[in-house]
């Protein structure tokens, strides 16, 4: 996992040749602005809007996942969101079967640790990054890549 801010996303476009154009993406869009939908960039990239209320904890804990095939990029634009996190190599009791239409394996494992975003900042969740997202009060806005490995 790697937590950072937009500023710095330069720093990481050599781990995936997707990063640059993610990050592209968001400095030449006005992602404030961006309705809720999913929105194809390129090959092996995409896009998804979400907009909602934040939920609580144990909430967003019911959604522990992580994925085989793709990382997750994900970027707060209103927030503060927090995320849950466990490494998966340390989660023990799944939930349900993996989904391979959707890419997700669930787990009941309780976090290690939660962390907040604030906004313009963003989390690199890679497979093995198992994670809840939307924690928090209020009306949340973030952008999430699906980055195909």
């Amino acid at each position: 996992m790697i937590i950072d801010s937009v500023h710095n996303a330069a720093k990481y476009y050599r781990l995936h040749p997707n990063f640059q154009k993610a990050f592209e993406y968001v400095n030449q869009t006005d992602i404030a602005s961006l309705e809720a939908g999913v929105i194809e960039i390129s090959e092996g990239l995409k896009l998804i809007v979400i907009h909602g209320d934040g939920s609580s904890r144990e909430e967003s804990i019911k959604g522990f996942e992580c994925h085989d095939k793709n990382i997750d990029i994900q970027i707060s634009i209103q927030g503060p969101e927090t995320f849950a996190w466990k490494p998966r190599e340390k989660c023990i009791s799944p939930n349900g079967d993996y989904s391979d239409e959707k890419d997700v394996r669930f787990f009941h494992d309780k976090p290690d640790m939660f962390f907040e975003l604030q906004e313009k900042q963003f989390a690199i969740l890679y497979p093995e990054d198992v994670h809840a997202a939307m924690i928090g009060e209020g009306f949340l806005k973030k952008l999430v890549f699906k980055v195909k490995i």
